[in-house]
């Protein structure tokens, strides 16, 4: 692997670029980690990437960050995770300062609004996406439990239940098979 020097400012200049230009949220931008850091660099595999994904979906706040913090962390440790974090959050807090002094002044452009509904339409479509590309990557012949897990869990949020349940729920069970089954061995690099 290379120097955590240039590791960090990979890093930085990466989540920085993505956040900067990635519109649609969070999901959108760790599918592009993915591509970035899985990939591209092959600084994590994508068995890993999914584990970094369900752990930042499954912790308090925006997902962006916490993929950002995930990832940062598990290239470079606690340092990685801030500089992650800096660049995650840099972009949308320089914009959204600049949107909020012009905002009164847009809001009812129709151009501006059509844009944005346009918008929402491709962002459904991306995250679409991210989900069968997240799914694909799971090994169902290695773990046919995850299969089950992300049909059931498919349903139940189809089905109107909240998602905070749905992801609590999906801890306990995984809590529950590492307890009766052992943990999954990681890969040797």
């Amino acid at each position: 692997m290379e120097s955590k020097k240039n590791v960090l400012i990979k890093l930085f200049l990466s989540t920085l670029y993505l956040s900067a230009f990635t519109f649609g949220g969070g999901y959108v931008i760790v599918t592009l980690m993915q591509r970035k850091f899985v990939d591209q660099y092959h600084w994590i595999d994508k068995d890993e990437m999914l584990d970094l994904v369900a752990i930042a979906q499954s912790a308090p706040g925006a997902i962006a960050v916490n993929g950002a913090i995930v990832v940062g962390y598990k290239l470079a440790g606690f340092i990685g995770a801030v500089v992650a974090i800096i660049a995650t959050i840099l972009p949308p807090f320089i914009v959204i300062s600049m949107i909020s002094f012009i905002y009164a002044i847009i809001r009812d452009n129709i151009v501006v609004s059509q844009m944005l509904e346009g918008m929402q339409a491709g962002v459904g479509a991306v995250i679409m996406a991210v989900v069968f590309e997240m799914a694909r990557g799971i090994n169902y012949k290695k773990s046919p439990f995850s299969a089950v897990i992300l049909i059931g869990a498919f349903i139940v949020c189809v089905s109107g239940v909240s998602v905070i349940y749905v992801v609590i729920a999906c801890i306990i069970i995984g809590l529950i098979r590492t307890c009766l089954f052992g943990r999954k061995e990681s890969k040797e690099k």
